[in-house]
């Protein structure tokens, strides 16, 4: 569907420190995200995939009478290579993160990174037996050895399939095999993609889309998904923790770091090193209280709910964040990072901190990371930032901070549901098979400037929420949610009476913060339990879910989208659709799609129609199963009357002080 043309300016955001940064950088004349959004329109061409590119005798722009490329090639093979690119960049970006994780848990494991240990036992217990790996009389050092050279072998295996596919529900994995879609091995999908969209070979609109949903899966249920679990081996699986959002947890009589990026390998490194009592007196020295850490992004996600590091802000306020003039240091590793924040920290005192081998900007501060000396690196870069502390000029930091619960993973959702003696997905499929909650929804994704920063994100969970759909979030989305409150048990008196009900009972928020982007695997595996527990079907295409990513921008999202169609869950894209010049392409994708794998994938960029859309699908799903029609006011009365001495925030693990 192409993008809506409006004459009216797009209000930036809706928050309102971003719109304080934003008049600031302007009376300053420095350039951000939004102003150069402003100012670089989109190519209307390229926008709508109707632009080819792969060789020299282009690029061909396929507009007006110009309807093939000078090698033949038609908008729908156009499209279609275009948007599977789009996937294999995103799949690798994630993918290889999961294959460090892999190489730290080795390292770790056999005694050459001594700075990180094995936190969660239990863990790669469980991953050693997704992997086949025996776990016998070995110690925890041994099975790790083990689990790490599998989950490695998956990146490059050639035949047969992927371990962790055989986590989805049989039925789904039936049709994975009968469409001829069932990964093999990351890496080799990714390469396969690039392959078949060379100039010259797969020309069938079809034929590619298919491997494009075979790429997806291996990203979804491969790298992603090791990545995830690996991380939770080494640094523990993430439970409930209660932190702060936004500009405000910044310190004017602290050192300020803030961590951004996608890795948790350094960032857990800093946050252990920003506590030892060398470096606080160096930090003293200098005339600081303290060292403060805050987060930027997924890696914001992944040191909140493991360490209650607080969040600063999401992925359009890494350049603003540096006008306030507190930041001493911001460390940055993979993914995400603007080479903007290089020259808007031109203007202040704050040193950009590369990291990454893979990623350094021109300008930045290189201390390149590795997992072997990982504390002595961390301390170097703390050191770095308290030595600029005295550099600081005028700081103007907004007194706006907001209370967050973050930290559901998949394990401790189960866990909450059923106490340590029956962890089940029970109690969930019951209330959705009962009427109280509605359906459930994941709502995730990043930050695009070409709309009002976060009000899709937000509109489209208040909407969720108040119509009974519970909902998981990760990544900018997530970090939008806890901006606004959306992430307390308070919120639930914004919520559908069922659904309030339920959250009264079990002690939750209506809005579960399952981590960072790569953490959307913890969502499939949501889904595939409640798939598996019974009542609502026998794959994760028969329930009543859906998702979104209202404010998409990167290739890893086209990725995550995808194989979450490829698993069966019907999911909304926002800002307008890669596809849209090819009608075919966008056919194939949605009607096509949803007859092979029972899912459909929209790109709708009227967040308010995508809502409506989802909860029309969502009763269809429910009427498909035989479910009582959704009422919201069936259960009106029970979820309105609540002793004042029960009110949320009063008690419970998650009230917050």
């Amino acid at each position: 569907m192409a993008e809506k043309k409006s004459s009216e300016p797009i209000k930036k955001s809706i928050d309102p420190v971003v719109l304080d940064m934003l008049d600031k950088a302007q009376d300053e004349g420095v350039s951000t995200a939004f102003s150069r959004a402003e100012e670089t329109k989109p190519c209307p061409i390229g926008h709508e995939g109707n632009c080819c590119k792969i060789c020299f005798m282009g690029p061909c722009r396929l507009v007006g009478k110009t309807t093939v490329g000078i090698c033949g090639a038609t908008k729908e093979t156009v499209a279609a290579r275009n948007l599977i690119r789009m996937c294999a960049a995103g799949a690798a970006a994630h993918s290889d993160h999961g294959r460090d994780m892999a190489h730290t848990l080795m390292a770790a494991a056999t005694g050459e990174a001594p700075d990180y240990r094995i936190k969660d036992e239990r863990k790669l217990k469980a991953v050693a037996q997704y992997l086949s790996v025996p776990e016998g009389e070995k110690s925890k050092e041994e099975l790790a050895i083990d689990v790490a050279k599998a989950a490695l072998g998956e990146f490059g295996r050639q035949e047969g399939e992927l371990l962790y596919v055989q986590r989805a529900p049989a039925k789904r994995q039936e049709i994975w095999s009968k469409l001829g879609i069932t990964p093999r091995g990351v890496d080799r999908e990714v390469v396969e993609t690039l392959h078949r969209t060379h100039i010259g070979n797969d020309q069938d609109a079809e034929h590619i889309l298919d491997h494009g949903l075979r790429n997806a899966l291996a990203d979804g249920w491969g790298g992603s998904m090791l990545s995830t679990d690996v991380s939770d081996i080494l640094f523990g699986t993430p439970s409930p923790v209660a932190a702060g959002s936004n500009f405000g947890t910044l310190r004017e009589d602290e050192v300020n770091v803030v961590i951004h990026g996608h890795e948790p390998t350094l960032s857990e490194l800093i946050v252990a090193a920003a506590s030892d009592p060398e470096i606080l007196e160096y930090a003293k020295s200098k005339g600081a209280k303290g060292i403060n850490l805050t987060g930027v992004c997924c890696t914001a996600n992944e040191i909140l709910m493991r360490q209650g590091v607080p969040l600063l802000g999401n992925f359009l306020a890494q350049e603003l964040a540096i006008l306030t003039g507190a930041i001493d240091a911001m460390v940055v590793d993979i993914q995400c990072i603007m080479q903007g924040i290089v020259k808007v920290a031109e203007n202040y005192h704050t040193k950009i901190i590369s990291t990454s081998p893979k990623a350094k900007i021109t300008g930045a501060l290189h201390i390149e990371f590795n997992e072997h000396e990982a504390m002595s690196i961390a301390k170097t870069i703390l050191r770095t930032a308290i030595d600029n502390y005295p550099n600081r000029g005028a700081v103007n930091i907004p007194d706006v901070q907001d209370r967050l619960v973050a930290g559901f993973s998949h394990e401790y959702i189960s866990y909450m549901l059923g106490g340590s003696l029956r962890e089940s997905f029970r109690p969930l499929n019951d209330a959705i098979m009962s009427g109280r909650i509605r359906g459930a929804a994941g709502v995730v994704g990043c930050n695009n400037p070409r709309v009002t920063h976060d009000d899709p994100h937000v509109y489209i969970v208040k909407e969720l929420i108040k119509n009974d759909v519970i909902v998981v979030t990760t990544g900018c989305n997530a970090i939008a949610c806890a901006k606004q409150g959306l992430l307390t048990p308070e919120v639930m008196e914004q919520c559908g009476p069922g659904l309030k009900e339920i959250c009264h009972t079990i002690g939750i928020p209506p809005v579960l913060h399952m981590g960072s982007c790569v953490d959307n695997t913890r969502i499939l595996t949501v889904l595939a339990q409640c798939a598996t527990e019974g009542g609502l079907g026998e794959d994760i295409s028969d329930l009543p879910a859906a998702g979104f990513a209202p404010e998409w921008m990167s290739e890893k999202a086209i990725s995550i989208g995808m194989y979450f169609v490829a698993s069966g869950v019907t999911t909304w894209m926002g800002i307008g659709s890669p596809v849209a010049g090819s009608e075919e392409v966008t056919r194939i994708i949605t009607e096509g799609w949803k007859e092979k794998v029972g899912a459909a994938f929209y790109f709708e960029p009227d967040h308010k129609k995508a809502v409506e859309e989802a909860l029309a699908h969502i009763d269809a799903k429910r009427k498909a199963l035989k479910l009582e029609e959704y009422s919201p006011t069936r259960y009106a009365r029970s979820a309105t009357y609540l002793p004042a001495e029960f009110a949320p925030g009063k008690h419970g693990a998650y009230s917050i002080k």
